[in-house]
């Protein structure tokens, strides 16, 4: 393959690597607004959490970023490709993370909450200080999980011709005629980068864990290392 070929390939990659984790970023962001507003006394607060879940959730993130690059301009907005990109994925997958806040959230005992009270704590320090440290741990294997979907639905911009891994795989493609060989070179690159989101995903829920005093069981990987290691 041709230094251009690769050159594509390369700025495909950082693209997409720029969707990702900026979309991950921003997510959080939407996850956890919804997510607190979602379990708020406030019936408003508790509505438009409802509402924001539940339309990004049903919705598909390729729809949105149809109507982020083609309708919003015709009402005098226009968005950078990437930008959109970003938007689109982080609004779909910032749903499904809010119902993950809310539920661990909803899973801090009722007896540690009152215990907070009886302490005199205003509901942010009741927040801070008892429910969000808990429930992080609870929420970062879900947020794993979100965060791979989130690398694998980046490739939905390819259709609207933003340069990300796989729409710099199709022009390869299209220059070597070697669909087999382009695919399969791509299926391998996504593997690759879902395996270090992962590992560091992973090593985040054990530093996380840690501050609180407990363990986590070693991931695979751990186990297929440590099981090389006793057999040699």
């Amino acid at each position: 393959m041709s230094p251009g070929l690769w050159q594509y390939m390369i700025e495909g990659l950082v693209v997409t690597l720029q969707l990702t984790v900026f979309g991950a970023l921003l997510g959080l962001v939407f996850a956890f607004a919804a997510g607190l507003a979602r379990v708020s006394r406030k019936k408003f607060l508790r509505a438009l959490g409802f509402l924001y879940t539940e339309t990004f959730r049903g919705m598909s993130a390729l729809i949105v970023l149809f109507w982020l690059i083609f309708v919003m301009p015709r009402f005098g907005y226009q968005l950078a490709p990437l930008f959109a990109g970003v938007l689109a994925l982080a609004l779909n997958i910032g749903a499904y993370g809010a119902e993950v806040v809310r539920g661990a959230i909803r899973a801090i005992p009722q007896s540690q909450l009152e215990a907070a009270t009886a302490l005199n704590f205003t509901p942010w320090q009741r927040t801070r200080k008892v429910v969000l440290p808990q429930a992080i741990v609870a929420m970062i294997p879900a947020f794993s999980n979100n965060l791979i979907e989130l690398l694998k639905a980046s490739a939905l911009v390819s259709i609207v011709y933003l340069s990300d891994l796989t729409f710099g795989a199709q022009l390869v493609r299209a220059s070597t005629q070697n669909t087999a060989g382009v695919f399969g070179g791509l299926l391998v690159a996504y593997g690759v980068i879902a395996l270090i989101f992962t590992v560091l995903m992973r090593f985040l829920e054990r530093r996380a864990a840690a501050s609180l005093g407990r363990t986590v069981p070693p991931g695979m990987i751990a186990r297929i290392f440590r099981r090389t290691e006793a057999s040699a």
